[in-house]
């Protein structure tokens, strides 16, 4: 067993002490001082609803706007907060100009809301959307972008991609498919709900037309805050999914980018205000630091698990990050799951994926040895009982 520092900072998270989370990939989890920031934003906004929502709002916005820009490595004017990044992934998908006879071009990997997404707007438009398969295990970039571009052909407009996968926790090499695609006229739309706050950003170096992402996963915001960037050249193309005061901006001569995103209605803005506290909480701990922890975590689960049972990796480590693919060997992976959370009381989603079965651990700085050391106990007795007998 590695030795390694983790946990931190499991003190400062509110999971229940009694269970071990190895699931912070679904949905984050939240530290008690972020946490404290959202419901302070709560408290202010019940204290004097109308000054809150009518009078300060946009600035309030604006400031988180900018902090979380800067965390991205953007400026705050190609910025929109949003509650998810299925949310953004709608905004884009509904607003391009689509035809009859194009084609978006997907992975095989790619998170089931975001495919349902494109089906919904591409059914309804005679527009192809097409799943192109990934093969594993990937060993180079350029791999990875010869077998994507295999589906390219004269009536593909849009290339859609997870930065990092759901179902198969890889980081994709966006940058050589987004040089690639612009100088072929392919706009590109990246669903990066896993990326922010498990790898550095830079969206402007990226070079994706649209990028959408989460900050209630790993940069560890309030539940419902989410990100939708574009380059200052597509900001026209969007439209609002929700028309309200934005739509005629008093602005005249700006992009309307902002206004036609940044109020739908009266909602509750708490999540968005909160993520400046997620970024000083992160910054506080030095969090690449934290980050390698995890991966080195995370990868003695990931060998361990290979040693006992003897299954294919699906790529190396510089394909991932806090989070990855336990390969075992043929079982019915639904029913270990369950046991593992009715019985030990261990979180850990399950992957079928490719005719073979996984469990995705995420690692996160409240995970430690221990945790890992139970999930393998676990394994241990109950695989017997689940494993097929093909």
């Amino acid at each position: 067993m590695v030795s390694l520092s983790l946990p931190r900072y499991a003190d400062e998270f509110l999971l229940r002490p009694e269970i071990t989370f190895l699931n912070h990939g679904s949905f984050g989890a939240c530290p008690r001082p972020v946490f404290e920031s959202y419901q302070e934003w709560q408290r202010r906004l019940e204290a004097q609803p109308v000054e809150f929502l009518g009078r300060r709002i946009s600035t309030l916005l604006a400031e988180a706007r900018t902090r979380l820009a800067a965390y991205l490595g953007t400026a705050a004017g190609n910025l929109v907060y949003v509650p998810n990044a299925t949310y953004g992934v709608n905004i884009v998908a509904r607003s391009l100009d689509l035809q009859p006879g194009d084609e978006v071009l997907a992975s095989d990997h790619e998170y089931g809301a975001a495919d349902r997404a494109w089906r919904f707007v591409c059914n309804k438009r005679g527009v192809r959307y097409i799943n192109q398969p990934i093969g594993l295990p990937l060993e180079s970039a350029e791999q990875f972008v010869e077998q994507l571009w295999a589906g390219v052909t004269p009536r593909t407009k849009v290339i859609f991609l997870s930065h990092i996968t759901s179902p198969t926790a890889l980081i994709f090499p966006l940058e050589a498919v987004c040089r690639r695609a612009r100088a072929e006229g392919i706009m590109t739309v990246i669903d990066g709900a896993h990326a922010p706050g498990q790898i550095d950003l830079a969206l402007d170096a990226l070079g994706a037309d649209f990028y959408t992402g989460n900050c209630h996963k790993w940069m560890c915001a309030p539940k419902s805050a989410g990100f939708l960037y574009a380059r200052p050249e597509r900001q026209a193309l969007l439209e609002p999914l929700v028309v309200s005061w934005g739509w005629e901006s008093q602005n005249p001569g700006e992009s309307p980018f902002i206004d036609y995103f940044e109020w739908r209605g009266t909602h509750d803005p708490a999540a968005y205000l909160g993520v400046p506290a997620a970024i000083d909480f992160m910054a506080e701990r030095d969090w690449p630091s934290v980050r390698a922890a995890c991966h080195a975590l995370a990868r003695d689960a990931r060998d361990r698990v290979v040693e006992r049972y003897g299954q294919a990796l699906p790529a190396t480590e510089a394909w991932w990050s806090q989070m990855t693919l336990l390969p075992l060997p043929p079982c019915d992976v639904a029913a270990l799951k369950a046991r593992l959370w009715d019985e030990y009381a261990i979180e850990i989603p399950n992957v079928e994926w490719g005719g073979r079965q996984y469990l995705r651990i995420s690692v996160q700085c409240y995970n430690g040895p221990r945790d890992v050391e139970r999930l393998l106990d676990a394994l241990d007795t109950m695989l017997p009982p689940v494993r097929s007998s093909s």
